[in-house]
């Protein structure tokens, strides 16, 4: 089988409008070497108002806006590509690229006035005008940038999109059988050609109806690319970042940071639902459920040589077992009758396909056995809430609560790594609501409330205990 790898470049690793482009193309020639590539871009970043913002940002406020009645036209979105157009494409392919963004900038358009007569932005609209002018539109520009560089290379246009999604239009869910019936140009296309370039986040239906991912949804893309690609090529998924994974988040904790190179599915799915921005954890719950094993790299692109490999069950076993260190703000904590909350696991598993919660320990009361559901976006609690009660009207909820994670599939080697923590945290001058130590988890979950800085707080202080704890 030949070698296949898919990289995925976020909007950071293009850089504003453009700017870090030519690392790209560094690290593609570097990639191809040895093998295919297929790369995944999100939508570029710019300057708006001031500040750096993603087109895909600044699409959903321009379609928010023209569903009350404001037309701010595309010209903002246009100012990207002009400048990547200007200083990196080769002048011979420049009148081509500038067609392909007019082409798509005027689908955008069409989008608009739509909103504007409706007064609707939501689900097919909503995807639409965010495919024109973001992903869709990126994937096309790289394609002359990668010829403009005297690369093999095509993009994969809208017609012959390989993912395939249900009808779940803004939150779509990825479908692997009907994508894999949706294959054969994509692969043709392929072996033709050295690299070739998609949009990410983008779905579409059976049907060819847009469809989005939920935010971070290009991660996504490169997993579901990656499953199917799999059956014909050995296949590796690299995300390419501004670093590899580290023991916390670097913008949090500052001293005695640790590079953490090996890392189990589990262990990085877990840290994704927690807080670290390694990658969508729906990405690998998607490669799990579709029985795949490929490896993930996360690569930082300033150094190459620096990398964090996520594999099913990883082969290096050395390292500190307490890897990672994350938190999440922003959580809710559902209490419901044991019962109810059997019937709200059942309804959000097939009818929502959400799973951005865990069960935390139940409790009794008044005979009455009760279900604790921590969820990871009191946002989408919030938007549900009548749905959630509707299992059980005398469920309450509870905002304005965050989590600090221990991550290591390991941590049994840990000596008193729960009781540590958890005095650190008290150390620092924080109350713990709740506690969830279970070693079959590969996790330590500790509640605390959301407030100022009380979430990197809290981090700080159990990472700084992390290197002086003992382990067997």
């Amino acid at each position: 089988m030949k070698n296949l790898v898919i990289s995925k470049f976020g909007g950071s690793a293009v850089g504003v409008d453009g700017i870090l482009i030519p690392a790209i193309i560094k690290r593609i020639n570097e990639l191809k070497k040895d093998s295919k590539v297929i790369t995944v871009f999100s939508a570029p970043l710019t300057i708006y108002n001031e500040k750096q913002r993603s087109l895909t940002d600044i699409a959903l406020e321009i379609g928010r806006r023209a569903e009350k009645g404001e037309n701010v036209g595309t010209e903002i979105l246009r100012k990207p590509y002009q400048k990547i157009v200007s200083m990196i494409v080769d002048k011979t392919l420049q009148d081509d690229c500038n067609k392909i963004i007019n082409f798509f900038l005027e689908k955008a358009e069409a989008v608009l006035a739509d909103i504007l007569q409706k007064r609707e932005f939501a689900n097919e609209t909503r995807a639409r005008l965010l495919a024109y002018s973001g992903e869709v539109l990126m994937s096309h520009v790289m394609n002359y940038i990668l010829k403009s560089s005297g690369i093999k290379s095509e993009v994969i246009s809208f017609d012959i999109w390989p993912i395939i999604t249900d009808n779940n239009l803004e939150s779509a869910n990825f479908l692997a059988s009907e994508s894999s019936e949706k294959m054969t140009e994509a692969e043709k296309l392929l072996e033709k050609n050295d690299v070739l370039s998609i949009g990410g986040f983008i779905g579409k239906t059976v049907d060819g109806v847009e469809t989005t991912y939920e935010r971070g949804g290009s991660d996504r893309t490169a997993a579901d690319l990656g499953i199917l690609f799999s059956k014909k090529y050995h296949t590796r998924i690299d995300f390419e970042k501004d670093s590899a994974v580290l023991s916390a988040d670097p913008r949090v904790v500052k001293e005695e940071l640790e590079s953490i190179t090996s890392l189990s599915y589990n262990e990085a799915r877990i840290a994704g639902m927690f807080g670290m921005k390694i990658l969508d954890p729906i990405a690998i719950k998607e490669i799990v459920e579709n029985g795949v094993e490929m490896p993930i790299i996360i690569t930082d692109m300033s150094r190459p040589e620096k990398i964090t490999t996520i594999e099913r069950k990883p082969s290096e076993k050395s390292g500190h077992p307490l890897k990672i260190v994350t938190g999440k703000k922003n959580c809710s904590i559902v209490r419901i009758e044991k019962e109810s909350a059997e019937r709200l696991f059942h309804s959000l598993d097939k009818d929502k396909r959400y799973s951005e919660f865990v069960v935390l320990s139940p409790f009794t009361k008044d005979d009455i056995e009760f279900t604790r559901i921590l969820f990871l976006d009191a946002d989408y609690v919030k938007r549900n809430e009548r749905y959630i009660l509707g299992f059980d009207s005398l469920a309450s909820i509870t905002y304005n609560r965050g989590v600090i994670t221990l991550i290591g599939d390991e941590m049994w080697r840990v000596q008193q790594v729960a009781s540590k923590a958890s005095s650190r945290i008290g150390e620092a001058g924080l109350n713990i609501l709740n506690m969830d130590a279970q070693e079959e988890t590969s996790r330590i979950i500790i509640v605390i409330e959301d407030s100022g800085d009380s979430i990197e707080k809290a981090i700080r202080a159990v990472h700084a205990e992390r290197s002086k704890i003992k382990f067997v």
